[in-house]
């Protein structure tokens, strides 16, 4: 069982195409939206979990693609400016997801971007403004 995630970008003109739910049915791939800003007749944009087997993962991002979506790995998505960062924790006391943490041994700031939803809310509250989100 593989997993992976990802983040969709729609075309206006596949935004109101049920994307999911054929990943679901044509593909046989669990698809957990973690995040998604959609309008009708716009661009959109979401943040995917698949899971399953993963050449029919492979498949069906083959397919979004051939549908005009583009896909990128939700990894990139977020960045932090390591070396300039003071490891204060302030952006840790926001984190929904317990994606960033400091704590034992070094007490060093941490992000775990397999745990990270990409909601931004760490990019307001780090002092020195080291985090940036793109979704």
């Amino acid at each position: 069982m593989a997993k992976k995630r990802l983040v969709l970008t729609f075309p206006p003109e596949v935004v109101e195409r049920p994307v999911v739910a054929m990943m679901v049915k044509e593909y046989d791939v669990i698809t957990n939206i973690l995040r998604a800003e959609i309008h009708e007749g716009e661009i959109g944009r979401m943040l995917v979990e698949l899971e399953g087997d993963a050449k029919r993962i492979r498949e069906g991002v083959k397919h979004l693609k051939d549908l005009g979506v583009q896909v990128e790995d939700a990894i990139t998505d977020i960045e932090r400016t390591e070396e300039l960062c003071i490891d204060c924790g302030a952006c840790t006391a926001v984190c929904l997801t317990k994606a960033l943490k400091v704590g034992a041994p070094d007490w060093e700031l941490q992000l775990d971007k397999d745990r990270c939803i990409l909601c931004g809310l760490c990019v307001d509250a780090c002092p020195l403004q080291l985090i940036t989100v793109k979704f």
